[in-house]
């Protein structure tokens, strides 16, 4: 295969546009000799004629031109290249790609794409929903860059492998039926709630926070249901079926169910964006995690 040089074929080029090879010296700041040297090897490694005499100057030969109908094709696209690349060293093109716990892909995920397609449209969010173990699971291995979940459910600020960082305070709501008799109470406390029948998670995270977050207030709660998914959980709600705690990036989307916010001691979880290790600097990914962090403080 040929050896195409890139540094000879920009000479033969600027030959083409000056002219002359002592204006091509100029344009170039080297000598004649050197670029008559350059484009001699030029021609020896591509194996055909290159310049040809005339009078006493130069002319580029039929080979030169077809050569130089190529080079143009392969220096534009060296141009859109280094475009690109510029624009990725400086945070304006690139590909990020999140890990996300299914209630953050709508009201923060999502957000944060649509603001990224406005500031910064050459940089895509790939985004794949996962559980917390997953999701970080694969940030370890460099599947994912940007991992979201719950702090409870996130490896300890001990583990050197992650940088944690805090997204926002998302509160527990209350979930009534409309017709609670509670539901338009000027006050409430979950206390007042201990008799009511809940809904929440046979096992795993919810099932412990809500566990958590009744125990303070003086009750277990009876599970009269057992769900996971938020759409199950408000859908029994609306229903009549019992109560819910809701994690207000939920409760604030919700319709058909009252959402109340407790009057006192109203839990509380954290959700955090994490990445691994020394990838803070790269930066299409902190142009990412600056729109989810936006995203959040809007949210909040």
């Amino acid at each position: 295969m040929t050896d195409w040089d890139i540094k000879k074929l920009r000479i033969l080029r600027t030959l083409a546009d000056q002219g002359t090879v002592t204006a091509t010296a100029e344009a170039l700041h080297m000598t004649p000799s050197a670029v008559s040297q350059q484009l001699t090897n030029l021609a020896r490694q591509l194996g055909v004629p290159l310049l040809e005499p005339q009078g006493r100057r130069v002319r580029l030969t039929d080979a030169a031109h077809l050569v130089l109908r190529h080079t143009e094709a392969v220096f534009a696209q060296l141009e859109r290249a280094d475009a690109e690349l510029t624009g990725y060293r400086s945070g304006e093109s690139g590909e990020v790609r999140v890990g996300a716990f299914s209630t953050a892909v709508p009201v923060l995920v999502v957000p944060a794409v649509a603001a990224l397609r406005l500031t910064h449209p050459g940089i895509e969010l790939r985004v794949r929903e996962t559980e917390a173990a997953e999701s970080y699971e694969l940030l370890s291995a460099g599947i994912v860059d940007l991992a979201l979940s719950l702090a409870a459910h996130a490896p300890t600020a001990r583990d050197t492998r992650f940088t944690r960082i805090t997204l926002l305070e998302d509160p527990l709501d209350v979930a009534l039926p409309p017709d609670h008799p509670l539901a338009a109470a000027p006050v409430l406390r979950l206390a007042d709630l201990s008799a009511d029948r809940w809904i929440y998670g046979g096992s795993g995270p919810w099932s412990e926070i809500t566990r958590s977050a009744c125990e303070p207030a003086g009750f277990v709660p009876e599970q009269a249901h057992s769900a996971s998914g938020w759409t199950a959980i408000l859908a029994m709600v609306e229903a009549g079926m019992g109560v819910a705690l809701v994690p207000h990036m939920v409760s604030a989307r919700a319709s058909g169910v009252t959402v109340r916010t407790l009057t006192h001691d109203r839990p509380t979880r954290h959700v955090i964006a994490a990445l691994r290790q020394g990838t803070e600097a790269a930066p299409a990914l902190a142009q990412a995690l600056k729109a989810l962090q936006q995203a959040a403080t809007a949210l909040g």
